[in-house]
């Protein structure tokens, strides 16, 4: 082959991949400027100051499609029901400009778990955020965002991200669930470091994950979910004595009720399918009540009150997008649309 022809492959080599990181390139625009292009008909938002500390609000991040996808949003708690034409919630939503995959807060800091975009790969991390959203510090995750929450004196957070699968309903997958104080900034990486008191009797298996923390008003107990040997328990745990120890079979993404008593969660309905149902466990008897939404629920739910729970549920035709729901927690009445293009909604102060 001469030196001439050699040249020429090279040229048309380099002028197809430049062609194809092109077309690619495009494709990607394309497909971002769709998901911040304003959806018809969606909620009306507007760019403002968002406060943590503000009574009466509620807070969630947006999934409705426009500019502020993603971002950290307040209404008023009041406004958060469904209107006559059962679309959710039209009152106009202020956009903080701060973006989250997971979001939670309480009394005053919050947490906010990115993905950042990458040269190869995304960058995950947790921010830990004053009232105002200005970021205290950063911690980077060892995997993709999943859950995230504060006890309710806001001097601890927590998060659980995946570092192999990507749902809970994956035949494998592995998590990381790490505790912060956040006075201190001391870091427990993972709840796996922690002793495991299993059906009254200590137990050690590689297979250990944790994931779903809910903090009690102690700043000491937190309940959270192990998963191990086929099996999922509630755990309640001692951040002090780094200890869990099983109560219940069947418990995934506890979220434990303001007053303390009762835990809201995620019950599997068939094994080995990804199929959820929401339930409430009485903590002093352990007795269960199944609630009155019968779609699977694959989501950590919130409790807006005493009497209420709240649980995202995906779009009905739209893969992208997620709404708000909300039940009674006393097993009866009906879920109603809370609010549309919602999600990872933390409980508004009184």
């Amino acid at each position: 082959m001469t030196p001439l022809r050699r040249l020429l492959i090279l040229a048309v080599a380099v002028l197809l991949l430049a062609g194809l990181g092109t077309g690619l390139v495009l494709h990607a625009a394309s497909r971002a400027a769709e998901k911040t292009r304003p959806q018809a008909g969606g909620p009306a938002i507007t760019a403002g100051r968002v406060t943590l500390d503000q009574p009466g609000r509620l807070l969630f991040v947006n999934a409705a499609k426009g500019p502020h996808l993603d971002e950290v949003v307040s209404v008023p708690a009041g406004s958060a029901t469904t209107t006559a034409s059962g679309t959710g919630t039209t009152a106009q939503r202020t956009a903080s400009g701060l973006k989250c995959l997971r979001f939670y807060t309480a009394a005053g800091t919050g947490v906010c778990l990115q993905s950042v975009p990458g040269a190869l790969t995304p960058s995950n991390r947790a921010l830990i955020v004053d009232s105002d959203l200005h970021t205290l510090h950063t911690f980077p995750l060892a995997g993709t965002p999943s859950r995230a929450r504060v006890s309710p004196s806001g001097h601890f957070a927590a998060w659980t991200v995946f570092v192999g699968g990507e749902s809970y309903g994956a035949a494998f997958f592995s998590t990381r669930t790490s505790i912060v104080d956040t006075r201190t900034w001391r870091l427990i990486p993972s709840l796996e470091s922690f002793a495991i008191t299993l059906d009254g009797k200590a137990y050690h298996n590689i297979d250990v994950n944790f994931w779903g923390v809910t903090f009690a008003a102690d700043d000491d107990t937190f309940y959270a979910t192990l998963g191990t040997g086929g099996h999922t328990y509630l755990v309640r745990g001692s951040i002090s004595r780094q200890t869990v120890t099983t109560l219940v079979q069947n418990v995934e993404c506890p979220s434990l009720s303001p007053d303390g008593t009762r835990i809201a969660y995620k019950k599997r309905i068939l094994a080995k399918a990804s199929l959820w149902h929401e339930y409430v466990l009485d903590l002093s008897t352990l007795k269960e009540t199944p609630l009155a939404e019968h779609h699977s629920v694959d989501d950590q739910a919130t409790w807006l009150d005493d009497d209420t729970v709240a649980y995202a549920l995906p779009t009905p035709g739209d893969s992208g997008s997620s709404d708000l729901w909300s039940v009674p927690a006393d097993g009866t009445g009906s879920p109603h649309l809370l609010l549309s293009g919602a999600f990872s909604p933390a409980a508004p102060l009184k």
